[in-house]
């Protein structure tokens, strides 16, 4: 059976999925055939209900959860992983909030989250996550809201934070930070779907026992990044939480369901536990 499967090009991400397209673990008789593109756009591909399993924005999923579902495993999710908010030096979080603030996506769990810490009544343009450090360096934008590697970057250019959105979430919900996930379409069948998460499980935790085997892959989709950076987004994203998101990762993830207001009855968010358990490893 072939699938459509859905990531971006980041390092988390590659490092994740490097074994399962590659063919290093048992794919059981599943096929992938892979895409691969910005957060946003693989938000818009969901929205569209494109992909069979895609990464998707956990604030996007609030929008998909009735088509889609949450697998147990491949999510980036935890403490100390929130977005950034950044600007030039000599400015304050009083004044930025009045001015234009650069989001990596209007789905993207960065928007929610920069919501949240300081409500909806705020100017902000949407731009491609890799060029909001440089939007803010020019002028184009007073700050940015920056994810992924950019947040190991941002000093080098000298910009400074001014909020760690991720931590105002930690600290209000007691709570990881939901950052983004791998769903599946419902309409694909319990069996289906349990078989790509324990296969996503198995992949992670394949790179993780043979790390030089995932290098190859990963650098060809980040050409440009160091690969100092590689490795300290690798550590940062992909967890425990990636292998299995556990009671803990999946209260935040309803957390945010509450934080909307969102009723979703008996249907569930995540795939089931007893159909995630980890048993190809």
């Amino acid at each position: 059976m072939n699938l459509s499967l859905n990531f971006s090009p980041c390092p988390n991400d590659t490092f994740i999925f490097d074994a399962l397209v590659h063919h290093r673990i048992d794919s059981y008789g599943l096929d992938f055939t892979v895409y691969m593109a910005d957060v946003e756009e693989l938000n818009q591909r969901v929205l569209q209900g494109m992909p069979d399993i895609s990464k998707l924005s956990f604030n996007a999923y609030t929008k998909v959860y009735k088509d889609y579902v949450m697998l147990d495993a491949g999510a980036a999710l935890g403490k100390g992983v929130g977005p950034l908010l950044i600007c030039r030096p000599g400015n304050s979080l009083e004044k930025i909030l009045n001015k234009t603030i650069a989001i990596p996506g209007i789905n993207t769990t960065a928007a929610f989250l920069l919501n949240f810490a300081f409500g909806k009544s705020l100017n902000i343009k949407e731009m491609l996550f890799s060029d909001i450090e440089n939007a803010v360096l020019s002028g184009e934008v007073d700050a940015g809201v920056i994810i992924h590697e950019n947040r190991f970057t941002y000093q080098d250019k000298g910009l400074i934070c001014l909020a760690d959105l991720g931590l105002i979430w930690e600290e209000k919900t007691l709570m990881p930070v939901p950052l983004g996930g791998i769903v599946a379409k419902r309409s694909l069948g319990n069996e289906i779907i349990s078989q790509v998460s324990q296969l996503i499980s198995s992949s992670v935790i394949y790179a993780w026992n043979n790390p030089l085997d995932a290098f190859p892959f990963i650098k060809q989709h980040a050409q440009e990044m160091e690969e100092v950076v590689m490795r300290k987004h690798i550590a940062l994203y992909v967890n425990d939480f990636s292998v299995s998101l556990r009671q803990e990762g999946r209260r935040a993830i309803q957390k945010m369901f509450d934080t909307y207001g969102i009723s979703t009855g008996n249907l569930p968010l995540v795939l089931p536990e007893s159909l995630a358990q980890n048993s190809y490893l």
